[in-house]
Parts: C-alpha cells; sequence; structure tokens
C-alpha cells in the first residue's frame, strides 16, 4: 500500500483476551483499527481494562472507547457478573450451557461496536468469537453473527458495515499459533474468570487456554496459582 493510499476503518471489540488480542492485531494489519472494551461488573473488570489498555498500546491503537455497561451487572444470572453464583473449575462444566454464560451479552457489545463503526465510518467490526473449543455459549454461533449482520444491513443508515469474525472456526491452538505469527502480545492479556491478581488455572477459561498452549507447542507467558495442562 502506498502512502498515498488509506486503509479502511475497523473497530474491534477487545475484551484484554487471549482471541480478542489476536483478532485485533488482525485487524491493525489490515485496517485502521480504533478498539472498543466495555466493563459490565464482571468479576475481573479492572484487570481486564489494564490488559485492554496494555494491548492497545503494544499494537499501536490510538483511539479507543471504553463503555460502562451496568444492565448485565443488573440482571445477573451469570456467574461472571452474581457474586453469589460460583464460578466452576473445568473438571464441573458439563455439556449444558455453564453458569459462566452472560445472557446476551455478545448482542450488547455488537450494538455499542456498531454505533460507534457507522460514526467513524467503519466497514468492519472484529469480534473474537470462536465456536470449537469454547464453553458453548449461543451467542458465539456463525448463525447468531450472520443473522446479527442483517440486523444491521437493515437498521444502519448505508447497511454496509459489517461484523467479521476470523477466529470463529479456528481451534483454541491454532488461535495461538496465529497470535505467535503476528506478534500479538499474548503476556498482556487476561483470560480467568475468578481472580485478578493471578489466573487461577482451574477455571473453564483458563483451562482451554493452557491446553491451547500445550497443544501449540508454546509457552503460555503468564503466570498460573495452579495448573492441570494434561486435563482434557
Amino acid at each position: 500500500m502506498s502512502s498515498n493510499q488509506r486503509k479502511s476503518r475497523a473497530v474491534v471489540l477487545l475484551s484484554g483476551g487471549m482471541d480478542s488480542c489476536v483478532c485485533a492485531a488482525l485487524a491493525v494489519r489490515d485496517y485502521d483499527a480504533a478498539a472498543v472494551h466495555i466493563s459490565y461488573g464482571q468479576r475481573t473488570e479492572q484487570r481486564e481494562r489494564r490488559s485492554f489498555e496494555g494491548v492497545c498500546g503494544r499494537l499501536g491503537i490510538h483511539q479507543r472507547l471504553v463503555v460502562r455497561n451496568d444492565s448485565l451487572r443488573a440482571i445477573g444470572g451469570s456467574a461472571l457478573t452474581d457474586p453469589n453464583i460460583a464460578v466452576p473449575e473445568h473438571h464441573a462444566v458439563g455439556s449444558d450451557i455453564p453458569v459462566t454464560y452472560v445472557p446476551f451479552r455478545n448482542a450488547h457489545f455488537l450494538s455499542i461496536a456498531v454505533s460507534w463503526a457507522e460514526t467513524l465510518d467503519a466497514e468492519k467490526i472484529f469480534i473474537g468469537a470462536v465456536e470449537q473449543d469454547s464453553s458453548g455459549y449461543p451467542d458465539c454461533r456463525p448463525a447468531y453473527y450472520e443473522a446479527f449482520n442483517q440486523v444491521i444491513k437493515t437498521g444502519t443508515k448505508e447497511g454496509r458495515i459489517e461484523i467479521v469474525t476470523p477466529l470463529i472456526a479456528l481451534r483454541k491452538a491454532e488461535i495461538v499459533r496465529l497470535g505467535l505469527e503476528l506478534g500479538a502480545p499474548f503476556d498482556l492479556t487476561w483470560s480467568c474468570y475468578s481472580r485478578d491478581d493471578q489466573a487461577c488455572g482451574v477455571c473453564d477459561s483458563c483451562m482451554l487456554r493452557l491446553r491451547a498452549f500445550r497443544d501449540a507447542g508454546a509457552s503460555d507467558p503468564i503466570s498460573y496459582v495452579s495448573q492441570r495442562p494434561n486435563a482434557t
């Protein structure tokens, strides 16, 4: 690309976790990226915010939007937002949708991202949703994003903003490998559901992350209180 050509704009939803970090690295590679972070009263919101700022700094994302959504905390119904619901360890997560699911959370996030994208004249919204090797959340399925794109097409001025989910069909180990190729700053990310000082190593999110790095043949650069990397 010549110096006279400007990259198209994109908004990336950046939680500060591993998947959104890789997504942000992809967005920065191909677009003039702006990043949005949404705090919603989750247990580790302060730690996730620090990760967001750190990842943006490392990737050179200067335009940032931080939004607080108190509705999800008020609604509750999730171990991430309700202190009376314990975060389960990985072995306690069955085949049903786990209690760490935040009801319809991604719709809230995407609505904010679409509004900002329309204001910025951005063409794409990147979100690090993953269907495989995930916890089975219903708002991480391809059909969900196909439907949401139809909502955007119908409900925005020009109808040309598109949600892209570049990681959705990848296994977690593939995401780690891609992130390493892109130089994604995994050392700044945070995935733990329950702690903000040191990752617990036993919640579902920690276990999926540990297994991903193990399967990718790489070392996870963050520290854990406990590790069970051989768990299935």
